[in-house]
């Protein structure tokens, strides 16, 4: 068979609280990218749904989505993987377009945070542990990282003052992000202010500072095989490399927190199969739910040895000017986290980068780039690798 390619990407902005319904706000992911890549819907094969369930009200959301979109009676599937759902809906369209059961094939990444309390979004996301052993005892998202955050700064040279630095530079680049929720300054001075708001504990080691916040918002990915890509796509993006893995979702099963296996995995994985090395990355986007993520990320993907990931932020070599720039969109920090949207976001970032589209965040002439998108706390890790050839 031959190659697959990403022919359009298309992301709403990112926001608090969307005022209109789950359908009009996949819409607008949805408009764009057909509109990006120049077909009608009716070009479209098949839509891949992706969201987390648990916070939609919707049941089934892909058959409304369907509906409302123009796509019956082409088959429509839902898929979830937590955090990662949108970047496990591109690896299942690949595979459908790849087998040749389809040639066109959208990924509909979404989420409605706010369809639900803060309170009932935490129980959630606290679900997201084992219900029987693990999430009874009140776990949640930010004391699961805090944990790898504390033996990250154990056993490194780590401090919470890079981790500071992370935000500072998701900060720098959120401003510039129109569809992000954050856009506005962070310094460093703010983690050191006891009276500031981003100083303030929310697990230790983690501050306000150094977490992501919910969103509403939706992405949309258009997948296309070779010969549908040639005909519609000036700039086809092809996509070279996909790794996936998955890890115990229980924490005792766990033999290492200073970094994730599942992304480990997944890295090899996607670089064995684009045949390329981390050094080959031009741009990356990473999965920065809470700063020690980035830090994580940095060392599980080969971009530094572990322990070293500390040297990157403070020398600036993850900014856009940098050795490997990292997240020059603002991240999740910045942007928000729209659980099923987030994946498609960071893969749309990537493929603007790499057609040379994406304005005052551009990489200089990059060639290959790579998102990792990692579900729940570090139960499922995606990495795709994308390339202009």
């Amino acid at each position: 068979m031959g190659k697959v390619a990403i022919i359009g990407v298309g992301q709403s902005r990112f926001v608090r609280s969307y005022p209109g319904a789950i359908r009009e706000l996949v819409f607008e992911g949805f408009k764009e990218s057909v509109t990006d890549a120049g077909i009608t819907g009716g070009e479209i094969d098949a839509t891949v749904v992706c969201s987390a369930p648990e916070y939609d009200k919707q049941r089934s959301p892909a058959g409304v989505f369907a509906e409302y979109l123009g796509l019956n009676p082409q088959p429509t599937f839902y898929t979830e993987t937590l955090c990662s759902s949108s970047s496990t809906g591109l690896r299942l369209a690949y595979s459908l377009v790849k087998s040749g059961l389809h040639d066109v094939v959208a990924v509909l990444g979404f989420q409605k945070m706010s369809e639900i309390s803060s309170s009932e979004s935490q129980e959630r996301m606290g679900r997201g542990a084992d219900i029987q052993w693990e999430s009874p005892f009140g776990t949640m998202m930010p004391a699961y990282y805090a944990m790898f955050a504390q033996a990250h700064l154990d056993r490194y040279d780590t401090t919470p003052e890079d981790l500071a630095l992370i935000r500072v530079k998701a900060s720098t680049y959120g401003q510039l992000n129109d569809r992000a929720v954050y856009r506005k300054a962070v310094t460093a001075d703010m983690f050191a202010d006891p009276d500031h708001i981003m100083s303030n504990a929310v697990s230790s080691p983690l501050r306000v500072g150094d977490c992501c916040a919910n969103a509403d918002g939706s992405s949309c990915i258009i997948v296309a095989s070779e010969e549908k890509a040639k005909a519609f796509s000036k700039k086809p993006i092809w996509i070279r490399g996909l790794g996936a893995a998955s890890a115990s979702v229980n924490m005792s099963g766990r033999d290492v927190f200073t970094g994730l296996s599942a992304a480990r995995a997944a890295a090899d994985q996607a670089y064995k199969m684009a045949g390329v090395t981390p050094a080959d990355i031009d741009v990356a986007e990473v999965h920065d739910c809470f700063t020690i993520a980035e830090m994580m990320a940095y060392e599980n993907l080969g971009f530094a040895e572990p322990g070293q990931g500390c040297h990157l932020i403070r020398n600036k070599e993850t900014y856009k000017e940098g050795r490997i720039p990292v997240n020059v969109d603002g991240g999740l920090l910045s942007k928000g986290h729209p659980i099923g949207a987030t994946g498609g976001s960071q893969i749309r970032t990537i493929v603007l980068q790499l057609r040379d589209e994406a304005g005052d965040i551009q990489v200089k002439n990059p060639q290959i780039g790579l998102v990792h998108n990692i579900g729940g706390v570090g139960l499922y890790g995606n990495v795709t690798i994308l390339g202009r050839e």
